[in-house]
């Protein structure tokens, strides 16, 4: 058994007469590592551990909470905790759809998520990871003028919940990631690139993988223009497509439907993408780096599917949300951290795998704008009305084939419209860091505003 499940189960014992305890305690441990010019700029290891204490008291017009945190877990750190909890029930609001989880019998998946290499790898590796790095990347092309930062990075986390419900979970998970931005020139225009390397262990990670990304991506971009305005295809590349894919979940989390805001409400059933369009919510597929076996509120996670051929299925709830919309959670709370309290998201997007590589998918298209990266999400993008407005940079698609650079263009349409217009989904899945795995997917028909 997990020390802190163990830990964690041992201070159930403090309930005091009705009250209801749940305690969510973590820890973790974690690297970083920055090169610059070939010599460390930055390194920094840290532990860290905590708990998140919940208190809940009935009352006659529904359940009150209080809630208390401490980034310790030395005994007296938890009373604290534990009394702040307490005291904090009284000025509470009574809400009839608050409640704690209860087991609900679904069986977690088994899991081995968390790689211990993280913690045997000697730190003089993972240093000369950074730095070579570094390395490849400048002697890429003649062309990098400057490495802003190249960077190795990894995690071991571990977190356990319980309650008074009968909850106990315990669930761990590791990562590592190799990250640099490179800046290109040509004695006229600089442009920037950055490459991406992830696995659950150092012994994944692929050093040319990140490098040649980076160097691929801004010597790309040079010489860049602003083209004219037209309305075309938009051909979003894994990472772009992910960030699409995130933000769509975001509009089917329970808790946003439930508060209205959310554009997919009250339209279960319905036709809302094309029939191209498979998503599903699987934090079970070990393939993804946000998979877990328990939720934040200690149910087991499940796959939930989202959208099937284009039609609405479902959304994926909290114990809140679900008793909100008369439903089940779906094993899908979301945790921020200690000191959070748990609310319903998507944590492990995936859309179903088309049948065309990136190179068919662009042979098909034609003629559009193959999209690199997108700037201005959390501003261009309104999850309520669906509204998409972002800046883009990429290059031009002409006859079937990557073509010049473009940049300072602004997409503009409907998530409800873009979804029915997806006219090619790709088989090239990349597993990222985030909420979502992406690929490459092609939109017809987006007003793309240039000069």
């Amino acid at each position: 058994m997990s020390q802190l499940l163990e830990r964690a189960e041992r201070l159930l014992d403090s309930a005091k007469g009705a009250e209801e305890i749940e305690i969510y305690i973590s820890s973790g441990v974690e690297t970083e590592v920055r090169a610059y010019q070939g010599e460390i700029e930055n390194l920094s290891s840290a532990s860290s551990s905590g708990i998140g204490i919940r208190v809940l008291r009935d009352g006659p017009g529904g359940a009150q909470v209080g809630t208390a945190w401490a980034g310790s877990l030395d005994e007296e750190s938890i009373h604290d905790a534990l009394r702040e909890a307490r005291e904090n029930v009284r000025f509470a609001s009574e809400d009839e759809f608050v409640a704690f989880a209860r087991p609900d019998g679904v069986e977690p998946a088994a899991l081995s998520l968390s790689d211990e290499s993280v913690l045997t790898t000697p730190l003089d590796d993972k240093i000369a990871m950074a730095i070579e790095l570094e390395r490849r990347v400048r002697e890429g092309d003649a062309r990098i003028r400057q490495v802003d930062s190249a960077n190795y990075s990894d995690y071991v986390a571990e977190a356990a919940v319980v309650s008074s419900m009968g909850i106990r979970a315990a669930y761990s998970r590791s990562g590592a990631f190799l990250s640099v931005e490179a800046i290109a020139s040509d004695g006229h225009d600089d442009q920037t690139g950055w490459g991406l390397s992830a696995a659950r262990a150092p012994s994944g990670l692929d050093l040319d993988v990140a490098a040649s990304d980076a160097v691929t991506r801004a010597t790309g971009m040079l010489g860049a223009v602003k083209p004219s305005t037209m309305k075309c295809a938009a051909v979003f590349d894994p990472r772009t497509a992910a960030t699409l894919l995130a933000i769509i979940g975001g509009a089917l989390s329970g808790d946003a439907v439930v508060r209205g805001r959310s554009f997919f409400a009250n339209r279960v059933g319905e036709l809302v993408a094309s029939p191209l369009f498979s998503l599903l919510d699987d934090p079970t597929d070990p393939r993804h780096f946000a998979a877990s076996s328990h939720d934040g509120e200690g149910l087991a996670c499940r796959r939930n599917v989202l959208i099937k051929h284009g039609r609405l299925q479902a959304f994926v709830y909290d114990t809140y949300s679900a008793r909100r919309a008369g439903t089940s959670s779906t094993g899908s709370a979301l945790r921020g951290g200690i000191a959070g309290s748990p609310s319903a998201g998507c944590r492990a997007l995936q859309l179903a795998p088309g049948e065309e590589d990136q190179a068919a998918i662009l042979r098909n298209v034609g003629f559009g704008v193959f999209v690199q990266s997108l700037m201005g999400v959390h501003s261009g993008v309104n999850p309520i009305s669906g509204d998409f407005s972002v800046g883009v940079t990429g290059l031009m698609i002409r006859d079937g084939e990557l073509a010049e650079p473009v940049r300072e263009l602004t997409v503009a349409s409907t998530l409800q419209r873009m979804l029915l217009d997806l006219c090619h989904v790709g088989n090239d899945v990349e597993w990222l860091p985030g909420s979502a795995a992406g690929q490459t997917l092609a939109i017809e028909g987006i007003a793309v505003s240039g000069s």
